[in-house]
């Protein structure tokens, strides 16, 4: 596959058929998406596969949770968990919750995470990580550079070889569960859940904004770019 139709083509896939994900097919994949760039090559990251049936539902059980505060948000008419959310919207959103839980489906993708093919946490190390955003006084986002590259690595190799998945960030704000159910160290983040299938259907036509929506000339209120 081309790089180009690769690149507009990679959507979310969250249905999958019952075919297993070979362990030498994600060694493949993961062997792909090492090259990402990292700052300073320091490759902060860290794959766990998940395979055993009470680590995958503990992912599940933090998720789900997770899951049903989003769902609360949109009730509330709110972005969900945005950082520049005031006390009165999360109070908004938790008033939400109970109906956020009704709208639980049994045959939903959060309800049935635990029965993806391939399940990937991705854990981001602390340590080695340049958060050079830190200090700010706002909310962290450019540590994730030296992180999320590699997720996407994932998702484009796996694209490649006739796989599809998502990016889910929604259990890390169950990070603490996660984190006791896979053993990870403080010392490390819990960045993405990523699941990885064979695609029941993919997704004919992705939908996004145009070029001159989203660049500007000299300044952010600039006039936008053309072609």
């Amino acid at each position: 596959m081309e790089l180009i139709e690769t690149i507009r083509t990679t959507g979310s896939i969250r249905e999958f058929t019952a075919q297993p994900v070979s362990d030498q097919l994600l060694f493949q994949v993961l062997d792909d998406a090492r090259f990402a760039p990292s700052g300073g090559n320091r490759q902060a990251w860290h794959v766990i596969v998940v395979r055993d049936e009470k680590a995958r539902r503990a992912v599940r059980d933090a998720y789900l949770e997770a899951w049903h505060d989003y769902i609360a948000h949109l009730l509330a008419g709110l972005i969900p968990f945005s950082p520049l959310a005031s006390d009165d919207d999360r109070a908004a959103a938790l008033a939400q919750r109970p109906a956020a839980e009704k709208l639980s489906k049994p045959d939903g993708f959060p309800e049935n995470l635990d029965s993806v093919p391939a399940m990937l946490v991705i854990c981001a190390n602390l340590e080695v990580l340049a958060a050079t955003d830190r200090d700010l006084g706002r909310y962290q986002i450019a540590g994730g550079a030296s992180i999320y590259p590699f997720i996407w690595n994932i998702l484009l190799s796996a694209r490649e070889r006739g796989l599809g998945g998502v990016i889910t960030t929604v259990a890390t704000r169950r990070e603490d569960d996660v984190r006791a159910a896979l053993n990870i160290p403080d010392t490390y983040a819990v960045a993405s859940v990523l699941v990885l299938g064979y695609p029941r259907k993919r997704p004919t036509k992705l939908t996004r904004r145009s070029v001159e929506f989203f660049t500007t000339l000299d300044s952010f209120d600039g006039e936008p770019l053309n072609p």
